[in-house]
């Protein structure tokens, strides 16, 4: 339950950070989070090749998906934010998790399913301003 709490806490509080300081771009800001923490994993598996070439492999994935929705659209920031919280989950069933910190997986998933959450908050507020100021 822990690590749930304090991935739920750590999301608000990076989506309240980033609500008081306005002057960043939240679609840049959240497309670098979703880029790092797509590496973190290299740092977890780097001892083990096979688990490295598969976080090598992912990480490259939330990489693009984090580019393309800073380019393109906040609801693909929020997609990866949901499909990183999934795979933190299926890590643990498909790859090595004794390679990576008990409990990270919750923590994780909590986390990302958080900003995921407000993302497509974010996106659906935009897109009824736009449809407003095009009436």
């Amino acid at each position: 339950m822990t690590p749930l709490i304090i991935g739920i806490s750590s999301g608000i509080f990076l989506i309240i950070l980033f609500e008081v300081l306005k002057r960043y771009d939240k679609q840049i800001v959240y497309g670098l989070i979703l880029t790092g923490i797509g590496f973190i994993y290299i740092g977890f598996t780097w001892t083990d090749l096979s688990s490295l070439i598969i976080n090598s492999t992912q990480a490259v994935f939330f990489l693009a998906l984090a580019y393309y929705g800073i380019k393109k659209n906040m609801n693909l920031l929020a997609l990866g934010y949901f499909l990183h919280g999934s795979w933190d989950i299926a890590y643990d069933i498909l790859g090595q998790p004794d390679l990576v910190p008990p409990h990270y997986d919750v923590f994780c998933l909590s986390i990302d399913f958080t900003i995921g959450i407000y993302l497509l908050f974010i996106a659906r507020s935009i897109k009824l301003k736009l449809n407003k100021s095009n009436v």
